[in-house]
């Protein structure tokens, strides 16, 4: 049995405080001890035009904003990884030993441009918050220059045209036909509900990190602010952003005892957002499912002032595979069943559930979800979609995303698991 987290039980409750909808609370028992980028070794099957296997016909749902072109069906051709060891079986409520480490593979080539994700700005623009200041949680944001990967990546990839998994029913099954459920939104108590993340310059000094999994962890040093925003709850993962060398840092359960000199965490990953690269196989990152965190959350910058998302999602399950599908390159289960889902399994929501009714952010997220899908990365509560806390969110409006249930998804097919 895994251990509720906080952040899920604020946001929980602010929407049943809002939209008298009862919510089940989030967990997130991370497997998170990564390694070094390397190029992929395959590649997501072309776009086709299937029947019987594909989408319903295309919906009729309204939403705010516009969807950018297709990305191309097919990614570039990538060098092959390196397969590490076995990788670690999760424990309840605890961390699982990480795999022997595997070395790192090939640089990447010249990357495309691709859509620049916006970043939430601070609840007071300007003023910087102390360690454990409420206010952190919103502390650093702006723009972000850098494309998150590129336009070809596998996180910004239109999935529209993808045929359906043939474990699809089953894995929804397993997942059940509970509802949808934003674990993100405004505050609770005074801390942001979310998973928050901060954007600094390559001027940003660096300070040591020291981890429990070092051998799955980028080493040291990072440049993480004294004031770095930590996400409220057990997993604790701070992320960072650094906009002039376009490079991302994450941690999962991270902490300061002196202030931000130096942090201690479980682990720690490095990503490098002009590549297409991959961690080495049954590696995992600040996530379970060795992928970036980032770059699956919902900002408020996005689906508000933008008005489009133009990436998977990340979402977690309470059940999951001891198998991943790339771009994952871990697992974090001891389960065999192959009708219970993978990490990296991609879902979309089906094309023709109408969310027209729903507030004009729900119709944002319902149609990247139908465009981009969302990517299973974690173990948690079913359905539960990742967000970063943004004060200007409308937690009653985002309430409407619990009309959406499990039934509403269909698993695309990106490949086959891949078991170690």
């Amino acid at each position: 049995m895994t251990s509720p987290s906080p952040g899920g039980i604020r946001a929980l409750l602010v929407g049943l405080a809002l939209a008298l909808v009862a919510a089940a609370c989030s967990s997130d028992p991370d497997t998170a001890h990564p390694g070094d980028n390397l190029l992929t070794d395959g590649s997501l099957p072309p776009a086709t035009d299937t029947t019987g296997t594909t989408a319903a016909p295309a919906s009729t749902t309204t939403v705010s904003g516009s969807l950018d072109t297709a990305i191309p069906p097919t990614l570039p051709p990538g060098g092959a990884s390196t397969s590490g060891s076995a990788a670690s079986t999760a424990q309840p409520a605890t961390t699982a030993k990480p795999s022997a480490a595997a070395p790192a593979g090939g640089a990447p080539g010249p990357a495309p441009a691709a859509t620049v994700k916006p970043v939430a700005a601070p609840a007071t623009p300007g003023v910087k918050a102390q360690p454990g200041d409420p206010n952190d949680a919103f502390n650093g944001g702006g723009p972000v220059r850098c494309p998150v990967f590129p336009a070809d990546n596998w996180w910004n990839r239109d999935v529209r045209g993808l045929p359906v998994h043939s474990q699809s029913a089953a894995w929804v099954s397993s997942l059940g036909s509970g509802r949808v459920h934003p674990d993100f939104g405004t505050v609770w108590e005074g801390k942001g509900i979310g998973i928050p993340y901060m954007v600094v310059s390559g001027s940003q000094p660096r300070v040591p990190v020291s981890f429990d999994y070092a051998g799955e962890s980028e080493p040291g040093p990072y440049p993480i602010p004294a004031n770095a925003a930590v996400e409220d709850g057990s997993d604790r993962h701070l992320l960072v952003v650094d906009d002039t060398n376009c490079k991302l840092y994450e941690l999962f359960d991270a902490s300061t005892s002196d202030g931000g000199a130096s942090w201690h965490a479980g682990s720690g990953a490095v990503f490098d957002l002009g590549s297409n690269g991959l961690r080495p196989a049954s590696w995992t990152s600040a996530d379970a499912a060795g992928l970036p965190i980032f770059a699956g959350l919902a900002t408020y910058d996005e689906v508000v002032v933008q008005g489009h998302v133009d990436h998977a999602l990340r979402f977690t399950a309470a059940r999951t595979q001891k198998a991943w599908i790339k771009p994952a390159t871990h697992y974090a289960s001891s389960i065999t069943d192959a009708g219970v889902p993978p990490m990296g399994a991609r879902f979309r929501l089906k094309a023709n559930v109408d969310c027209s009714s729903f507030s004009a952010e729900a119709q944002v997220i319902c149609a990247a979800l139908k465009t981009y899908g969302m990517y299973l990365a974690d173990n948690g509560s079913d359905w539960m979609i990742s967000g970063a806390p943004d004060p200007r969110w409308n937690d009653q409006a985002l309430a409407d995303l619990h009309k959406l249930n499990g039934s509403m998804f269909e698993a695309v097919d990106t490949g086959e698991p891949i078991v170690r």
